[in-house]
């Protein structure tokens, strides 16, 4: 019996490691960069947008980057003007998954972050704990998100169902970049709230702009069924925007999942107590 309890630990370690492997996936490589006109000066380097989006800042304002305090450093962001365009690839497939939370499937994070409406002293640090009446700042882009499955032929996630990308919901490095913000709130949903109530809202997320790949539309305007897909493409058509990376949407385990890792938790909670019984035994009989 005790050999399977150690098989099913063994099982519940592989399954978690690749669960977590499958989670951390974000884009791998730039395909194409176009600046535009307009951007922020000195934000061109593409490849700030992939890896995992940023957790932390440097320098004379850094720290934990939160909803209030967005990435701003140029080996963090990139920065695309009107007309500018950038496309990027994954390694790994993202799948059109409707299971996904929201049925969203990926995710792109920006630099914008809520507006602090506290006042403020002469270092110009808020008086008071941080909050929030809703309203962002550095969101005024007007961008076109598109797809593709061989990096040749792209379909526009419709615009009408699309978020603005570079706008809500700011990043908060503490959290899941894999998970999606529930998209039924609006910036009104954080009026009056400090960075507490705004993780709440957040529900263990990140952050992120949130995409469904059942979106997808050709040319005519007509629904696309995707199953998959490796590139995507940031098109921004008015204004500028500022992109830190990219992100899949992680599946809810299967139920089947969810037990195997049960399972696996008993194993070891009971090897552990197997051998601390043997252990205050031979102390006994010493």
């Amino acid at each position: 019996m005790h050999s399977q309890f150690l098989r099913l630990s063994s099982c519940f370690a592989v399954a978690l490691s690749t669960l977590l492997i499958a989670r951390a996936q974000h884009a791998g490589a730039v395909v194409d960069f176009n600046a535009g006109t307009g951007g922020a000066a000195g934000y061109d380097n593409p490849a700030a947008a992939l890896g995992e989006p940023s957790r932390v800042t440097e320098g004379p304002f850094g720290g934990p980057v939160d909803p209030f305090a967005p990435p701003y450093l140029a080996t963090q962001v990139v920065s695309i003007g009107t007309g500018g365009s950038l496309t990027v690839r994954f390694d790994t497939p993202i799948l059109n998954n409707p299971g996904n939370p929201f049925g969203l499937d990926f995710l792109i994070f920006g630099n914008s972050g809520f507006v602090v409406t506290n006042a403020f002293d002469e270092n110009f640090n808020p008086i008071g704990t941080p909050a929030t009446d809703g309203t962002l700042f550095g969101s005024e882009a007007v961008a076109r998100v598109s797809v593709s499955a061989d990096g040749l032929t792209f379909f526009t996630l419709s615009p009408e169902l699309s978020p603005a990308i570079d706008a809500l919901f700011p990043t908060d490095g503490s959290g899941d970049f894999t998970r999606p913000v529930d998209p039924a709130l609006t910036a009104a949903s954080f009026a009056g709230l400090t960075l507490e109530g705004l993780r709440a809202q957040y529900g263990g997320s990140a952050g992120g702009a949130g995409f469904d790949l059942g979106w997808a539309r050709d040319a005519s305007g007509a629904p696309v069924a995707l199953d998959a897909i490796r590139f995507v493409r940031v098109e921004v058509t008015g204004g500028k925007a500022e992109i830190d990376g990219f992100s899949a949407v992680a599946a809810v385990p299967e139920p089947s999942l969810w037990a195997l890792m049960a399972l696996g938790g008993v194993g070891l909670l009971w090897d552990r107590r197997r051998r601390t019984g043997r252990h205050s035994s031979a102390g006994e009989r010493a």
